[in-house]
């Protein structure tokens, strides 16, 4: 396998550590060597938090060059922005649409628009699919399943060489038995989206 190279980025409490860990045992389950390493410090206090998944063959570093991620999971219009440079050209981008404030523009008592961060996104970024929030929320009753949507359209690309049985297997090794169903629904539906 390539080397693949995918940057997780959000907001304390999204679950942006738990899909980057459910990728790699994907990855692993399939005979390839994974590296991760996370930006965590302020997540308990809805900070930044960032995640940098490599898998393939041979995996040089764990840390992600800017400039040389094949694809980026967004969990926040926001963060997809901030991290865009570490997005190759050509690279893929699965954002999800619901704006989460973080800490900094809570204390200063501004705010921007999820709208326009999305549009800035489809402008700069070819291949970008924008997954809702809403529909994730109808469909599995918690935001908590928004992760499991976006390694769903991210095993439904191909990019990684992750199949969505493979992401499915890992998940259910991964994530405690009482909330896997909402995740499998969540898994799908992010893998519909892409179809």
């Amino acid at each position: 396998m390539k080397l693949h190279s995918c940057l997780l980025c959000g907001v304390g409490g999204q679950g942006t550590v738990l899909a980057s860990r459910i990728i790699a045992t994907a990855a692993i389950n399939r005979g390839c060597f994974a590296r991760t390493a996370e930006t965590i410090g302020m997540a308990q206090r809805g900070g930044c938090v960032t995640s940098h998944v490599r898998i393939g063959t041979k995996v040089p570093s764990p840390l992600i060059p800017r400039g040389c991620a094949d694809s980026m999971l967004a969990f926040e219009p926001g963060e997809a922005v901030r991290n865009l440079p570490f997005l190759k050209k050509n690279g893929s981008l699965i954002v999800c649409d619901r704006a989460v404030h973080p800490v900094t523009a809570a204390l200063a008592d501004t705010k921007y628009s999820a709208e326009a961060m999305l549009d800035y996104l489809k402008a700069n970024v070819e291949n970008c699919l924008v997954l809702h929030v809403d529909d994730i929320l109808a469909l599995t009753g918690s935001v908590k399943a928004v992760n499991m949507a976006l390694v769903g359209a991210m095993a439904q690309t191909g990019t990684m060489e992750l199949t969505y049985s493979d992401v499915e297997h890992a998940m259910t090794h991964r994530i405690k038995p009482a909330f896997l169903e909402m995740n499998r629904k969540a898994l799908k539906y992010g893998a519909e989206c892409v179809k």
